[in-house]
């Protein structure tokens, strides 16, 4: 029973840092009461650091909220939510990663959305609650090292998003120490120089 409601209380965690993950519009605002009781009914390990990113929510303007998203986001490297990125930078081989996301989505029974990589946090949590718990699981687990790395560096820039990693992590275990160190390497050094194109997909039911 208990463990049970563990995993009720990860996918529920999950799914919500999913939303909070998100490139923030009206529909995210208009979740909030919604949002806050969810997560009033979390563990308080889970329920804290997502209840200070709500009330940010809540605090600040949209168009605040979104210039922040993408300041943190889209413009400091070191906080970037590909988790292929963390492994691979921008060479072939993060193709061949994405190739490996979409097999996963595919096994599931679903095609990753069309507006994003399928290997956005935001993505592999929503199909990590909803979709493919086990599935999804192993996904975030392969990448743990860069999740770690990415939510030291929104505590850094002191980021409301930090909460959010925060709660994501304490639904996995630690990550291990060789790929920690690789990981560590890429934030260090920024990605490789190859640039390869990258195709967005569609999470659709198959």
């Amino acid at each position: 029973m208990a463990e049970r409601s563990a995993r009720q209380h990860s996918a529920a965690a999950r799914q919500i840092a999913s939303l909070l993950l998100a490139y923030p519009d009206e529909s995210l605002s208009a979740r909030l009461d919604l949002l806050h009781k969810a997560v009033a009914a979390l563990p308080a390990r889970l329920k804290g650091p997502l209840t200070t990113t709500l009330d940010y929510v809540r605090a600040t303007p949209l168009g605040d909220q979104q210039q922040s998203y993408v300041t943190t986001f889209d413009l400091r490297k070191k906080c970037c939510l590909y988790l292929s990125w963390w492994v691979h930078g921008d060479t072939r081989n993060r193709g061949h990663a994405l190739v490996e996301f979409k097999a996963a989505f595919r096994e599931a029974g679903v095609l990753p959305p069309s507006n994003e990589l399928p290997d956005h946090l935001a993505v592999v949590l929503e199909f990590t609650a909803t979709i493919d718990p086990a599935g999804g699981e192993r996904l975030l687990t392969e990448h743990r090292p860069g999740l770690e790395l990415l939510r030291q560096a929104l505590h850094k820039a002191e980021s409301p998003y930090a909460g959010v990693l925060d709660t994501v992590c304490a639904t996995l275990p630690g990550p291990a120490d060789d790929a920690f160190a690789a990981a560590r390497r890429i934030a260090a050094t920024g990605p490789p120089t190859e640039m390869v194109g990258l195709e967005p997909y569609r999470m659709v039911e198959r």
